[in-house]
């Protein structure tokens, strides 16, 4: 038999194993101690004089394959629809209440049936969005006041509640001869519960138009959660002009000047809020998914609409067919506003980009804050 062939029974050699690991472990432990006294080395990719090849390569972030990071939210137009017609509710109830206080029939009467009514198909649409009645339900047996979902769920609740009394109450005085036996005592509760009806309505309509905005401002969508300090003006002063807008095409000129000032007050708010969230998504570098596409367009003609609808608001005091004008300009803009920020927020989250230049970009902050420390751990 050859030599070779004795090789294959041989045991491994230990003593070179020892030798090779003795070796790494004190390569290792010198480049840590190189970096740590300052100097450079192997592991920082800067060899000194001797400009040695790094061993680790800069890394370059990037998603599995480019799928989504963060997981796009599961909604379709019913939900737009929910945010949109819950504004409107906000705005109309208001209006009701103020001119509740101040003698204006006409204005106090459309505007509660239209909060009712946006109430209603406000729900509808979440629940259709839900997909079964209970889970709407369900949400009412606990209150979380961590969670916008739950806090939301009873402020629209509230709200629904106060808006029954007093669209209740109008409907009461509409109906003829209603006066007398079991409907006259109905009606006479109704009376003395409508004020205080009135109060709270008002009193939930500001927190109803704002929720929303917090809602969506509470995801890891990064679009709406970079928005989350001007969204909430954003849908506010959008809520303020659907609802005046609203009120405008339905009430006589002669009734309708609440409307109008909260008109013109919810497009400055507007305009002013949404430009301010699209300098600083700009700034955060991911503007992209509210400046094009379909998002883009939306948004765009919304601003077009809204400004035209203010200006026509200005000049609608006297003539009925420009307020209607003026109103559905603003309503449209309103519903564009809700529809296309959704659709950015969704087109942010299938892009891996916006979540990953977000994640580094709040990484370099830190550390150029000095709250995150890059540390190496030597052996010894």
């Amino acid at each position: 038999m050859t030599t070779s062939a004795f090789d294959s029974y041989r045991p491994p050699d230990e003593g070179g194993r020892r030798r090779r690991r003795t070796t790494v472990r004190d390569s290792v432990a010198g480049a840590a101690r190189s970096v740590a006294r300052g100097g450079s080395g192997w592991l920082t990719g800067d060899g000194g004089g001797r400009r040695e090849a790094p061993a680790v390569p800069e890394v370059e972030f990037s998603s599995y394959y480019g799928r989504s990071v963060v997981k796009p939210m599961p909604w379709k137009h019913e939900i737009p629809a929910y945010l949109f017609l819950g504004g409107v509710a906000a705005g109309s109830g208001l209006l009701g209440s103020g001119a509740s206080a101040t003698g204006l029939d006409v204005l106090r009467r459309r505007s509660r049936l239209t909060a009712m009514t946006a109430v209603a198909l406000s729900g509808a649409a979440l629940v259709s969005d839900l997909g079964r009645p209970e889970r709407f339900l369900n949400m009412l047996r606990t209150v979380k006041l961590t969670s916008p979902m739950s806090v939301g769920t009873w402020i629209f609740s509230a709200y629904a509640a106060f808006a029954g009394v007093t669209t209740a109450a109008e409907v009461g005085r509409m109906l003829p001869g209603a006066t007398s036996g079991g409907m006259g005592r109905l009606l006479r509760l109704l009376s003395t519960l409508e004020a205080p009806a009135s109060v709270g309505q008002a009193v939930f309509a500001p927190p109803l138009a704002a929720y929303t905005a917090v809602l969506l401002s509470d995801t890891s969508t990064p679009v709406w959660f970079e928005s989350r300090a001007q969204l909430p003006f954003v849908f506010v002063g959008s809520a303020a002009m659907a609802s005046a807008g609203v009120q405008m095409i339905l009430s006589p000129v002669d009734q309708a000047a609440p409307a109008r000032r909260l008109a013109v007050l919810g497009a400055a708010t507007d305009l002013v809020a949404m430009q301010r969230l699209e300098a600083h998504l700009e700034t955060r570098g991911i503007d992209e998914p509210v400046s094009s596409g379909r998002a883009g367009s939306m948004l765009r003609l919304a601003r077009t609409l809204t400004v035209v609808g203010g200006v026509g608001t200005l000049l609608a005091g006297r003539s009925r067919v420009v307020a209607v004008a003026a109103g559905t300009a603003l309503a449209g803009a309103s519903a564009l506003t809700r529809f296309g920020f959704v659709e950015a927020g969704l087109e942010s989250a299938r892009d891996p980009k916006y979540t990953v230049d977000l994640q580094k970009a709040r990484l370099e902050e830190r550390r150029s804050q000095g709250t995150v420390h890059d540390s190496i751990v030597t052996a010894r």
